[in-house]
C-alpha cells in the first residue's frame, strides 16, 4: 500500500467548551447551585463573590515580580512569549467587571426576606447505632452488631442473608463467628425502635410489629393468626377465604384487618437518610397574582455577586506598566489571562443560566396563564416541549434541561416544572385537552367511588366517555397505573 495525502472539506458541529459549561449549568436546580459555584471558586482564584474585602488584595501579587532579576532565562526559551497582548484585559475589567452583579428587575428586594428551609437530620442507621449503644454487650459482640446494622437497607429490612453477614466479618474484621450468634443478635435488633426494623420480608416486617402490640388482645392475636397463614390470601385482599378459614364474623375480620393496615410495612421509611437536594424543595421560581397579573421572578440564589479577583487585574496593570518583562513575568501573566478567560466565561455562563431559565418559565407561565390564576388542572393545557421550545426559540433539549429537576412556588403550592408538561386527547367535540386533565377527573371518580364496591377499569371508561373523553380502557388502566392507583380489587373495603 502506498501512502498519500489528500485535502477533504467536512461540516461538523460541535459544542464550544462555554456550551458544554451553560448546558450543565442549565441542568442544576437552585439547592445544589452555590455547591457548583464554591467548586469554581476553589478551582479558579480569579474568580470571586463580591464582598466588602480590605484593600490589599494584590499584595502578594507585587511579590510574584519582586525578584525578577534573579530568575535565569534559557536561551531560545523567550520566543513563546514573545506577544502577549493583555490591553483588553487591562481596560476591559476596570469599571463593569469589578461591580459585576448578576441581578436585574425580575429580583424583587424582599428577595431576602423568604423563608429557606435548612435541614437538620439523623441518619437511620444513626438511630440505631445510639440504640445498640445501650445494650451490655463485649466489644467483639457490639462489633458484629455494627455490621448487622450497617447490612440495613434505608427502609428498614435486612436482606443481606446471614451467612454472607458471617463472611464479611471473617475476611474484613477477622472475626470468628456462628450464623447462630448472628441470628441471636438479629433478634435483640429486631426489638429496637422503629418497630419491624432488621425483618428479612414483609410478613416478618409486620409480625414483629404485632408482637409488640400483645397485650391479650383476640384482635391482633387473630391478625398475628391471618399473617402467619393467610399471608398470601391477605396481600391479595381474599377476604373471604380468611373469614371461612378463621370463621369469622364481618365485624371481626374489619377489626383483624384494622389492625393490619396501620402497620408500617416501610420501618426505616420515616427516619432514613436522603439526598439533601431532594429531602425538602427550594423553588427555583416564584410567581404571585397580583389583582389578577402574574409577576414571576428567580431565586436569589440564581444571582450570584461575582467577579473577577481586583488582586489578578492588578497583577495584569502592574505587568503593563512594567519596563522590563522577562520570562518569568510572561508566564504569570499567561497563567492570569487564562485563569481570567474562564471566570469570565463562568459569569457569563451563570448570567445566561439566569436569562433562560426566567425566559423558559415566564413562556411557561403565559402557556399556562388559567392554572397560574386558578390553580385547577383541569383547565391545564396540552404542553410538550416542542411548544416552549418554538416560543423561546431555545432548542428542545435545552427546555428539558430547564425543566428538569426545578421547582416553581406558586399561591397554589409548589410544583414541578415537568408537571405543567402533557400530551393532548381529542374530545367528542374535537377539542384537544390535557391528558392532565383527563388523570384529575379520573382521579376525582376513583375517590369519589364506593370502596365497597369500587369502580372498574371498564365502568371508568364508560363514565369518562359519558363525560365527552374519547378514551379506551387499556388508556385508562395506563393512567390509572401512572397515578399509582391499584386495580378495583386492591382497592376494596370491608
Amino acid at each position: 500500500m502506498s501512502l498519500s495525502q489528500s485535502l477533504q472539506q467536512k461540516l461538523l458541529q460541535k459544542l464550544s467548551p462555554q456550551q458544554i459549561q451553560l448546558m450543565k449549568l442549565l441542568q442544576v436546580p437552585t439547592a445544589n447551585l452555590e455547591e457548583r459555584i464554591k467548586e469554581e471558586l476553589e478551582e479558579n482564584p480569579a474568580l470571586e463573590v463580591t464582598e466588602d474585602h480590605e484593600d490589599g488584595s494584590g499584595e502578594e501579587v507585587k511579590d510574584e515580580f519582586e525578584n525578577a532579576d534573579e530568575y535565569e532565562e534559557k536561551d531560545g526559551s523567550e520566543e513563546e512569549y514573545e506577544n502577549i497582548d493583555i490591553s483588553e484585559y487591562v481596560n476591559e475589567y476596570d469599571d463593569d467587571v469589578a461591580d459585576y452583579k448578576l441581578r436585574d428587575d425580575n429580583y424583587p428586594d424582599a428577595d431576602e426576606d423568604r423563608v429557606v428551609p435548612h435541614k437538620v437530620e439523623t441518619s437511620f442507621h444513626e438511630v440505631l447505632l445510639d440504640q445498640l449503644g445501650m445494650l451490655v454487650i463485649d466489644d467483639r459482640t457490639r462489633r458484629i452488631a455494627e455490621q448487622i446494622i450497617g447490612s440495613i437497607d434505608d427502609d428498614g429490612y435486612l436482606r443481606r442473608e446471614t451467612a454472607s453477614i458471617a463472611d464479611d466479618l471473617a475476611f474484613r474484621q477477622n472475626i470468628e463467628t456462628s450464623e447462630e450468634e448472628i441470628e441471636m443478635l438479629i433478634k435483640k435488633i429486631q426489638q429496637f425502635d422503629p418497630p419491624g426494623v432488621a425483618a428479612r420480608e414483609l410478613q416478618e416486617c409486620l409480625l414483629i410489629q404485632l408482637n409488640r402490640k400483645k397485650n391479650g388482645s383476640k384482635d391482633v392475636e387473630c391478625a398475628i393468626d391471618v399473617l402467619s397463614k393467610y399471608f398470601d390470601e391477605f396481600t391479595k385482599k381474599h377476604y373471604d377465604k380468611i373469614q371461612r378459614g378463621l370463621n369469622l364474623t364481618d365485624e371481626q375480620l374489619k377489626d383483624v384487618i384494622n389492625q393490619i393496615i396501620k402497620l408500617n410495612p416501610k420501618p426505616g421509611g420515616d427516619v432514613s437518610e436522603v439526598n439533601k437536594a431532594e429531602s425538602y424543595v427550594i423553588p427555583d421560581f416564584f410567581i404571585s397574582n397580583t389583582g389578577g397579573k402574574l409577576d414571576l421572578s428567580l431565586n436569589s440564589k440564581n444571582a450570584p455577586d461575582l467577579r473577577i479577583s481586583e488582586g489578578y487585574k492588578e497583577m495584569l496593570k502592574e505587568y503593563d506598566r512594567g519596563s522590563k518583562k522577562d520570562k518569568r513575568q510572561k508566564e504569570a501573566v499567561l497563567f492570569i489571562k487564562q485563569k481570567i478567560d474562564a471566570a469570565k466565561w463562568f459569569i457569563d455562563a451563570i448570567k445566561q443560566r439566569q436569562q433562560t431559565l426566567y425566559n423558559t418559565m415566564h413562556t411557561i407561565m403565559d402557556y399556562q396563564h388559567d392554572f397560574f390564576l386558578t390553580g385547577d388542572e383541569t383547565t391545564l393545557r396540552p404542553m410538550i416541549l416542542k411548544d416552549i421550545a418554538e416560543r423561546t426559540a431555545l432548542d428542545i433539549s435545552t427546555v428539558s434541561r430547564v425543566a428538569n429537576s426545578k421547582f416553581v412556588q406558586t399561591e397554589f403550592g409548589t410544583y414541578r416544572l415537568k408537571f405543567f408538561f402533557s400530551e393532548s386527547l381529542s374530545t367528542d367535540s374535537g377539542e384537544e385537552v390535557s391528558t392532565r386533565e383527563v388523570k384529575k377527573i379520573l382521579s376525582d371518580l376513583i375517590e369519589g367511588e364506593s370502596k365497597k364496591k369500587p369502580l372498574s377499569d371498564e365502568k371508568l371508561t364508560e363514565l369518562l366517555q359519558e363525560k365527552g373523553y374519547n378514551i379506551a380502557r387499556r388508556t385508562v388502566a395506563k393512567y390509572r397505573e401512572q397515578l399509582n392507583i391499584p386495580v378495583a380489587r386492591l382497592r376494596k373495603e370491608l
